[in-house]
């Protein structure tokens, strides 16, 4: 795969820290497309604000690098723009979760055509290393110097309980079951979200004296159990741990398939 048919290679070298999973998340991504033969002309890549949403910036596709926590919202303008589209939804822990979470409870609800990435590194790295939703109860950050003491979201359970008919947990670790994930959903009919498990070594891994990206990686790796491991194991063993793989999948009719039906009664109606 050449870097420059999926790539702005003018826009590169990137501005992500060494031992960042964000250039991971982009490789899986960047071999879904290529797997999936997409036509870069009808794709769409958009994302908020945050380390991850720079992803579109080096990405040759038509992009949106939208406003903090509101990627969602033009996502989902694009989507009833024109339904033919496939639009891909990049975000970061905080930008999904905490000032877009009311975005993303609802496009899991209505269902809506969109495939949302998720990538959590536990921490707003961007700006400082502020804790999110998602940083794990009694690890540290700067806004909670002596450890979280919130309890975190799990993520894919949200998204499943709010709507969302299509939900996988990955890891930057599992690289090439990660670039499967990210096909399959591309697959459903629906709203899709794939959360990804990744590593900050600045603002979280240095901070929870996690030094060093292999030890960092292998965090990361520690935390995750395969779905098919994990029906063998027991509930003590589990403690702890987040499951990886294809979560949930459960077909229901899309959200621009019901408005264009709306769209045709009202039509008609306006002929009488």
């Amino acid at each position: 795969m050449s870097d420059k048919k999926y790539l702005r290679n003018d826009k590169l070298p990137h501005i992500w820290c060494p031992g960042c999973g964000n250039g991971i998340v982009l490789s899986a991504l960047e071999r879904a497309l290529e797997q999936a033969n997409v036509d870069k002309d009808k794709t769409v890549i958009v994302s908020g604000i945050g380390c991850s949403s720079r992803m579109p910036t080096y990405m040759d596709f038509n992009t949106l690098h939208t406003t903090h926590g509101r990627a969602l919202a033009f996502a989902t303008g694009v989507k009833l723009a024109n339904p033919e589209l496939t639009v891909f939804v990049i975000m970061g822990d905080g930008d999904a979760t905490a000032i877009g979470g009311n975005h993303l409870i609802h496009a899991c609800r209505r269902n809506i055509g969109l495939n949302a990435i998720v990538v959590n590194n536990n921490i707003y790295g961007m700006t400082g290393g502020q804790y999110s939703p998602l940083t794990p109860t009694g690890m540290k950050a700067t806004t909670a110097p002596y450890g979280m003491v919130e309890r975190n979201f799990d993520l894919c359970e949200l998204a499943h309980a709010a709507g969302a008919t299509y939900v996988a947990r990955g890891t930057v670790f599992h690289a090439k079951p990660l670039t499967d994930l990210i096909l399959e959903s591309m697959d459903n009919d629906g709203f899709s979200m794939v959360e990804v498990l990744s590593t900050c070594p600045i603002g979280f891994g240095r901070r929870n004296k996690i030094r060093g990206n292999y030890e960092l990686m292998e965090w990361v790796k520690n935390r995750a159990v395969n779905v098919k491991a994990a029906a063998k194991m027991s509930e003590e063993d589990l403690r702890g741990k987040l499951l990886i793989g294809r979560l949930y999948s459960e077909p229901a009719e899309e959200y621009t398939k019901c408005y264009d039906k709306i769209i045709e009664i009202a039509g008609k109606e306006a002929k009488r």
